[in-house]
């Protein structure tokens, strides 16, 4: 397992079929197995890159299963999640299919300045076309779920709350919810990948990606479950308890969790246990070996209990 760097990342379409793609499969000391694949993406123009953890005994069954698409987050890739976390391990407790694509600094936006740049198209449509058409999947809204990290934790929430047909819940660990309105103020580094995506301060493009024009906007029954997680030391705490205030304030269902921590790569692989656990329960998932709420609460940072603020 790589070792867990704690500096501050925000980190978080049309199927050409498995012999149009480049793979690398590599076996996990859980027994899981790991696969780097690229295929065509219309959206894009271009190849995009994934990597997908197979369940337990993928190989070796006829079972379709549930799908999760992990994002990741700013200066990140699509291996950030397998190689930075105990992702593979964790997920080797489920019979649940996991995806990470790369997504460049994108915002995971169609980017409101490079045309080619569609990623909201290619992730929304062109992924999840070619997730259910090669491997064994369960191509249902109820049997889909998308999450992420920082940049990632932005981008699931909006692809939510913009296509909420599409998943059966969604989860952010340490959201970068202030992305098109205003996170150059926390974190200046980040305004040359937000211009880009976003477009300039005021544009139709920052209305329309803005978490809160679509929280204002949807019909709160119509959404699926919400779960999020943030640190009580990270940047982005104040954007995130905003979030939360809006989410309780229009009765979406959701639950959050403030635990000890800061915007670092400790923090998100103690906050995995619990959120797996959650989709898992959301989307029915049997786990393939006993896994708990309460064992999530013994993983919490420095042993304390996290904070928790929910709506059912």
């Amino acid at each position: 397992m790589a070792r867990i760097p704690t500096t501050v990342m925000l980190s978080a379409v049309f199927s050409l079929g498995l012999g149009a793609q480049t793979v690398k499969a590599s076996a996990s000391p859980a027994g899981d197995t790991v696969e780097h694949r690229s295929f065509f993406s219309a959206a894009l123009q271009r190849d995009l890159s994934y990597e997908v953890v197979l369940p337990v005994g993928y190989a070796e069954s006829q079972q379709r299963y549930p799908v999760l698409y992990l994002l990741h987050g700013w200066a990140g890739d699509e291996t950030n999640w397998v190689n930075l976390t105990h992702l593979v391990e964790l997920a080797s407790k489920y019979r649940l299919l996991i995806v990470t694509p790369r997504a460049e600094n994108s915002w995971y936006v169609n980017s409101a300045t490079t045309p080619a740049d569609r990623y909201e198209d290619a992730i929304t449509h062109d992924l999840i076309a070619e997730i259910d058409a090669n491997y064994r999947t369960i191509a249902s809204q109820h049997e889909r779920a998308v999450a992420g990290l920082s940049m990632g934790g932005y981008g699931a929430m909006l692809y939510t709350l913009k296509h909420p047909e599409l998943f059966g819940v969604a989860a952010s660990l340490s959201g970068a919810f202030a992305g098109p309105a205003g996170i150059e103020d926390v974190m200046p580094q980040l305004k040359p990948s937000t211009d880009a995506a976003f477009g300039p301060p005021g544009s139709a493009e920052r209305r329309d990606d803005d978490l809160d024009t679509w929280i204002a906007r949807d019909d709160p029954s119509s959404l699926p479950y919400l779960f999020l997680e943030c640190g009580t030391t990270d940047p982005l705490l104040a954007s995130n308890r905003r979030v939360v205030a809006q989410l309780s304030a229009r009765r979406f269902a959701y639950e959050y969790h403030e635990m000890p921590g800061s915007h670092t790569w400790s923090f998100w692989d103690h906050a995995l246990l619990m959120m797996l656990d959650v989709i898992a329960q959301q989307l029915h998932v049997e786990p393939a070996a006993p896994a708990s709420r309460a064992a999530a609460a013994h993983t919490t940072p420095h042993g304390k209990e996290p904070h928790v603020s929910s709506l059912r």
